[in-house]
């Protein structure tokens, strides 16, 4: 394996931690109207993520880094031709941020309803959005000579498009029902546990319609074997939360994300846009990447600090594995809007 592999099997692995992760982050702000139908249990709620959700987001963060240092021509053609949706993820993750962080400063109910439709949206927004962005970089946009994007708007808004859109919606508000059963007790995880239920058939259907399809159109001879675990895992979260596992249906279901989003990545290799132009208007592992040198020094830099930074999230994660109830919420103390105290 050469050192420009390498480094689209660590944008992938980046690119999967985040969505494996944060996807259950995003499913909890979904379900917020479903399973916090209370101030407290939407208090709840937002205590499963309070510790780690922030920290999840840093796979972003280094997978966006990662991707302008070792493939700066992928990282420029994608950022200016995806310009809007990809504006519009940063803005529903800023206005999650924000409600998360100013839910509770002020004790006013209407307050704390703008919040939570703040986390509803944004939650929502990436998910479907990131979704659509991923197939269309499979199924491939518009690339001139001059590795200018110069497919419009409406053009990334296909089927197949829609589909994966739905795809990750779906496989993240499963996720999320399945976080909240497992981070919490009573009245709260018994909802949830009916809630991810009710979830799994849809999310079978529709995830097994996108693999299938993205296989058929864009996948090689092995990656029918991450087909096969996609769907042998989705069987397994069906039958873990029948028996009320929600620990197994939990890590089923991150098999799911890991295999759909994996093959994904797979059906793209070598190239990283491909063009719907011309093929050799296309981008690849090799016109798009720095040079050997960049990615060495890149390499030690990551050989260093990715395990302290990995034992220091597994740290954070032990820290806070404990079960949350609605006994364990004390009442709502804030600064009412407008007092000065």
């Amino acid at each position: 394996m050469g050192i420009q592999e390498a480094w689209f099997v660590v944008i992938a692995v980046l690119f999967l931690g985040y969505f494996v992760l944060e996807g259950f982050d995003f499913g909890v702000g979904m379900l917020f109207p479903v399973l916090g139908r209370t101030d407290t249990r939407r208090r709840v709620l937002l205590n499963t993520i309070g510790p780690v959700w922030d920290g999840n987001e840093v796979w972003l963060i280094t997978a966006g880094g990662a991707l302008f240092a070792a493939f700066p021509e992928w990282y420029a053609t994608m950022f200016a031709g995806f310009y809007l949706p990809l504006l519009l993820i940063l803005v529903a993750l800023i206005l999650r941020v924000c409600a998360i962080e100013w839910r509770g400063k002020i004790d006013d109910p209407t307050w704390r309803r703008r919040c939570d439709l703040g986390i509803m949206i944004g939650s929502w927004v990436p998910a479907i959005v990131w979704g659509v962005a991923f197939a269309n970089l499979v199924r491939g946009v518009a690339i001139d000579a001059d590795k200018q994007m110069t497919s419009s708007l409406f053009d990334l808004f296909g089927p197949y498009a829609l589909l994966g859109g739905m795809t990750f919606a779906l496989a993240f508000a499963l996720h999320g029902a399945v976080f909240i059963a497992l981070k919490t007790s009573g009245e709260v995880h018994a909802d949830a546990m009916k809630v991810a239920q009710r979830l799994t058939l849809p999310t079978l259907a529709v995830i097994g319609v996108f693999v299938i399809w993205t296989q058929t159109a864009y996948g090689k001879t092995w990656t029918w074997a991450l087909v096969a675990a996609v769907l042998a895992a989705l069987l397994g979260v069906i039958a873990t939360i029948r028996a009320n596992r929600e620990g197994w249906a939990f890590t089923f279901n991150a098999i799911v994300i890991l295999g759909f989003i994996g093959l994904l990545f797979a059906s793209l290799f070598p190239n990283v846009m491909p063009s719907t132009t011309a093929a050799e208007y296309g981008l690849t592992i090799y016109n798009a990447s720095s040079s050997p040198y960049t990615l060495k020094v890149m390499s030690w830099a990551a050989a260093f600090s990715a395990p302290v930074v990995l034992l220091y999230q597994g740290w954070t994660y032990w820290v806070f594995r404990q079960r949350i109830s609605t006994e364990q919420i004390p009442p709502s103390i804030g600064l009412k809007l407008g007092s000065g105290k």
